[in-house]
């Protein structure tokens, strides 16, 4: 299936080195576009595009969602991880996979997604939800919070234990159902829900989503300039990070 391909995707990088340097001749000067033509060719999940000049001198970056590597330009070295300025304690990579998330979730239709929206509505943010999660299940009993607020949740379903397990299956009859919003509610409180027949893809495509972006779990809060938030947090300390983060 596609989304196992996220699962070795981190592998790939920390492969990619001893795979290229055969080829790679010491010294060389290669250039970008040299870079991208070896990486394309090592694996068509990584598009040229996503090869670039990194914010050091002398490395290239290789991003693919959250997952970050980094090529030395004479092609000798690579390296998988955060590279922090010591001067400013300013970690690059993560700037790198901020910009990856928005790139990522902002490209991803909004009416694929499920949206509480907020009358005041300032801020919006997406949320990694799986339903029989215990601080997703906090996160939403106070969904009023965050919409009184002015801060609009757009739901992504993320089932943590993957295809087959009860909480895809779930998360799937609410996706089915005909009213989303009040499935997901009532599911998140183990209450009965109706549903019906349809196409429930959209699961698989969320949960592709948040292998993109690096989620190690749920609730993941997204923010609209890439940031993540692990973790629960309160309508008040919520808005207080995106004050912040503007």
């Amino acid at each position: 299936m596609e989304w196992l391909k996220h699962k070795i995707l981190h592998a790939f990088l920390l492969i990619l080195l001893s795979m290229f340097l055969p080829i790679m001749t010491f010294g060389d000067d290669i250039g970008l576009q040299e870079i991208r033509k070896i990486v394309a060719n090592m694996s068509t999940d990584i598009k040229t595009d996503q090869v670039l000049k990194s914010p050091v001198e002398g490395w290239y970056v290789i991003k693919k969602g959250a997952y970050i590597a980094y090529i030395s330009e004479d092609g000798r070295h690579l390296i998988q991880g955060d590279m922090y300025n010591l001067e400013t304690q300013i970690n690059l990579s993560e700037g790198i996979r901020n910009d990856s998330r928005r790139e990522v979730v902002s490209a991803y239709p909004l009416d694929r997604m499920i949206i509480f929206e907020s009358d005041k509505k300032s801020h919006a943010v997406t949320i990694f939800t799986d339903v029989d999660c215990t601080f997703c299940r906090r996160l939403h009993s106070q969904i009023d919070d965050y919409l009184n607020a002015g801060i609009e949740v757009r739901y992504l379903l993320y089932p943590r234990n993957g295809p087959q397990s009860e909480s895809w299956v779930i998360a799937e009859q609410v996706w089915c159902s005909d009213d989303r919003n009040k499935a997901l509610t009532l599911a998140k409180i183990d209450q009965k829900f109706d549903s019906r027949n349809c196409d429930p893809s959209p699961i698989s495509e969320h949960y592709m989503l948040g292998q993109d972006v690096g989620l190690q779990g749920t609730p993941a809060i997204v923010l609209e300039d890439g940031t993540m938030v692990n973790g629960y947090v309160s309508a008040t300390e919520l808005s207080r990070i995106i004050s912040l983060n503007n």
